[in-house]
């Protein structure tokens, strides 16, 4: 029988973050795969939210710390690096419907990579894939730009819960894969909250007390 693990207890922590243009469905995205919950009345959030959820992987625990917020107001423009800093993986989202946000995508990425290791892990999610009738943006241009660009790739609708789970699910699978490689390597097993690169860690325990500093936000 396994030994109990209390909920704190966990083998890895990974911050990710959610990124791209305001109502693309990052926080349904959020709150579809840590409390398999969706709002239709959702608002664009305000500052900064964040949301976890534990999950197994190769018989470890990796406990995900997910960063969602909303950089279309200059005053939260303030927070961008405590945003990214400890990073190590990020869902960049655009919305199917609409191009603009796909447009959008290329700056995103650049601000991610200005801020973060570039070894993150990126995955490029196109959003709201239930509105077919509505689609403005082929999911081949997606795969393409992903392609381009070194990320993953997956179209995700937040409300039928279609690819939520297996989109976060891979990014975190993806991190752990070169966590774990980079540990064996160094023949050290003893890190369970960074992605070790050139030389240096990078501790996304600390980002916690970042979030108590500017505060959280609404759905």
């Amino acid at each position: 029988m396994a030994a109990y693990r209390g909920e704190e207890e966990y083998d890895y922590l990974f911050k990710l973050v959610l990124i791209g243009d305001s109502g693309v469905g990052k926080s349904n995205l959020l709150s579809r795969f840590t409390r398999n919950e969706f709002n239709l009345e959702s608002k664009s959030t305000i500052g900064v939210e964040f949301a976890t959820k534990t999950l197994n992987i190769d018989s470890k625990v990796v406990k995900a710390q997910i960063w969602d917020t909303c950089f279309d107001s200059v005053k939260y423009r303030a927070i961008t690096s405590a945003y990214y800093r400890g990073a190590v993986g990020a869902l960049l989202v655009y919305d199917v419907t609409r191009h603009s946000t796909f447009e959008n995508a290329s700056r995103w990425l650049k601000e991610l990579r200005d801020h973060t290791d570039p070894n993150i892990v990126v995955m490029l999610i196109g959003n709201k894939s239930d509105l077919r009738h509505l689609i403005a943006v082929p999911t081949d241009d997606g795969k393409s730009f992903a392609e381009r660009e070194s990320l993953y790739f997956m179209e995700t609708s937040a409300l039928e819960a279609t690819n939520v789970e297996n989109a976060f699910t891979e990014v975190l699978t993806q991190i752990y894969r070169i966590v774990s490689k980079r540990a064996v390597e160094a023949g050290d097993n003893s890190d369970t909250s960074a992605v070790p690169s050139k030389g240096q860690t990078i501790n996304v325990k600390e980002d916690s007390s970042v979030l108590k500093r500017f505060g959280c936000c609404s759905n």
